[in-house]
């Protein structure tokens, strides 16, 4: 092997290298606070009296959980990751569904006066109701609990992304709408051109939260739907049968999954948004 070769070969390395020694200050604070974290955790459940198991014994309950998630005995009776699917899955078309229709009435109450006097007082008053409320009145009107969970998660993730998109709507500078005015744009080009290029940034605030909200959403949701496969209906029969350390296990995945539903939501973000307007 020539000199420039072993040179090519160790570039690579060198660079990965490079990027660990970069990040390994930002790694250590995490890892010590969680090791932290989990010491006083084992520390407490070692106490007299004490309920909640600590994360060894969480491990040892829960070990075919941890190792093996993919199992599917039919029914409910199915691994987390399946459960995790079936929860992502119903957050997903609710989720799609409520930013369609929330960009949708944002863009039209951020363009027209009347219709965002008309209608913000009743946006208003239905965004403070909590998740959990809407469920006995989506049960009641659909009848069934798979259309009744998408409802909750829609009701409660669109929120976020009309009113944040109204609001980019309405804080278009007055000089684009003069240069368009100008320039006679047509409805098309001014939507395309100027209206969304200006309210992206708001845009995508409103959906990085309204994805955070739909995680909430569809847990709160299983969780009173009897039946139905999801981490939260799995949470309440983990609970019901007594099973602490199951509950603990599927609490650690939600903060997860929801973990990488925001993260996914900011890469998308620094991707579509220009970085002058971020």
């Amino acid at each position: 092997m020539t000199t420039l070769q072993r040179r090519a070969i160790a570039k690579p390395q060198n660079t990965w290298a490079t990027k660990l020694k970069k990040q390994y200050p930002d790694l250590i604070p995490p890892i010590v606070a969680l090791l932290v974290f989990l010491g006083i955790w084992q520390l407490f459940s070692w106490i007299p009296g004490a309920t909640l198991p600590g994360p060894i014994q969480v491990v040892q309950d829960t070990w075919i959980l941890i190792f093996w998630p993919f199992y599917d005995r039919g029914g409910t009776d199915k691994g987390l990751f399946w459960q995790i699917w079936a929860s992502l899955q119903r957050v997903a078309i609710s989720y799609t569904l409520a930013a369609i229709v929330g960009i949708g009435l944002g863009i039209l109450i951020g363009t027209n006066k009347m219709m965002s006097k008309a209608l913000d007082p009743l946006f208003q008053l239905l965004r403070t109701v909590p998740p959990l409320a809407w469920v006995p009145i989506s049960l009641a009107a659909l009848r069934q609990n798979e259309p009744a969970a998408l409802f909750v998660i829609f009701i409660t993730a669109i929120w976020p992304i009309l009113i944040n998109t109204a609001v980019g709507v309405k804080q278009i500078p007055q000089d684009y709408n003069n240069v368009a005015k100008v320039l006679q744009l047509t409805r098309k080009e001014y939507f395309f051109n100027i209206l969304i290029p200006s309210a992206l940034p708001y845009i995508f605030t409103g959906l990085r939260i309204a994805i955070g909200l739909a995680w909430l959403a569809i847990i709160a949701a299983e969780i009173v739907m009897s039946g139905i496969v999801g981490i939260g209906f799995f949470i309440w029969e983990a609970y019901q049968n007594n099973n602490v350390s199951e509950v603990i296990l599927a609490l650690i995945y939600i903060g997860i999954v929801g973990l990488l539903l925001d993260k996914l939501m900011g890469w998308v973000q620094n991707k579509i948004v220009p970085e002058g307007q971020k």
